[in-house]
């Protein structure tokens, strides 16, 4: 299904019935990442996922995609939608708009997970390389998707799910480069929301990996206890979606 957003058309898909559960992917993904687990929280949740811009067969925003305009599109296709109430799960990126979203709506959010995210701004090293990353987009998309992508992963799992990689790599880099680069600044400019986490007080899961190089494991658990928010920690790299899959459905299912 596609809502316009602002004349922006925004894809978004349903399934299931029951409590909403809305997945939010991460920067270079798109909601095909959540396809393989989808039918195992639909015999239990009304599933919502949705492309933000720039990402998979969303439209690029004209400005830089904050974490704030993120949420707001969401909530209006969850207006759109008649959904005043919902649990929240977001990789990565996805994480930080569904912080964003929780900061504005809290009132709506009954449950919230990040999986391999943060509640922390970057760091000035870290706002160094998306600078970098920006000018790396600008001269050679292709090779900074294929970079990008391969690094998220730990050694073992770039061997055992290289077929899923490439896969990964090839449909991303049919996107855009002012729709990745919206993204990295809007990435850039967020703001810290651990006292948002914090304050919180339905229930709130965190998921890291062993061997993420974007958020370490200790950065975690620091937020874990910060925020007062239930750590699970599995192996492998930043995509816990697809190298975890079976682990991550027992998870979701621990939310309500």
């Amino acid at each position: 299904m596609i809502y316009h957003y602002n004349n922006v058309p925004i894809f978004y898909e349903q399934q299931g019935a029951g409590p909403c559960l809305i997945l939010l992917h991460g920067f270079l993904e798109s909601s095909a990442i959540w396809k393989k687990i989808i039918p195992q929280l639909t015999e239990k949740f009304r599933v919502l996922v949705i492309d933000f811009p720039g990402h998979g067969l969303s439209a690029d925003l004209e400005e830089p995609l904050s974490m704030e305009k993120g949420a707001e599109i969401l909530n209006s296709i969850l207006e759109h939608l008649n959904i005043d109430e919902m649990f929240m799960v977001g990789h990565s990126m996805g994480g930080y708009i569904a912080l964003a979203f929780l900061e504005q709506f809290s009132e709506k959010v009954k449950g919230v997970v990040l999986m391999n995210s943060t509640t922390f701004a970057d760091s000035p090293t870290r706002i160094l390389n998306r600078k970098k990353a920006l000018e790396l987009v600008e001269q050679n998309k292709d090779s900074f998707v294929s970079l990008t992508i391969h690094g998220l992963f730990s050694k073992s799992d770039k061997v055992e799910f290289s077929s899923e990689i490439e896969m990964l790599k090839k449909d991303v880099i049919q996107y855009s480069k002012k729709g990745i680069k919206n993204a990295i600044k809007g990435m850039m400019a967020r703001k810290d929301r651990t006292n948002i986490l914090r304050k919180y007080r339905g229930k709130k899961l965190i998921v890291a990996a062993t061997e993420d190089p974007i958020i370490p494991l200790e950065i975690s658990q620091d937020i874990s206890k910060q925020t007062d928010s239930e750590l699970f920690t599995l192996p492998g790299g930043h995509m816990s979606w697809l190298t975890q899959d079976k682990e991550i459905v027992e998870i979701l299912h621990l939310i309500e």
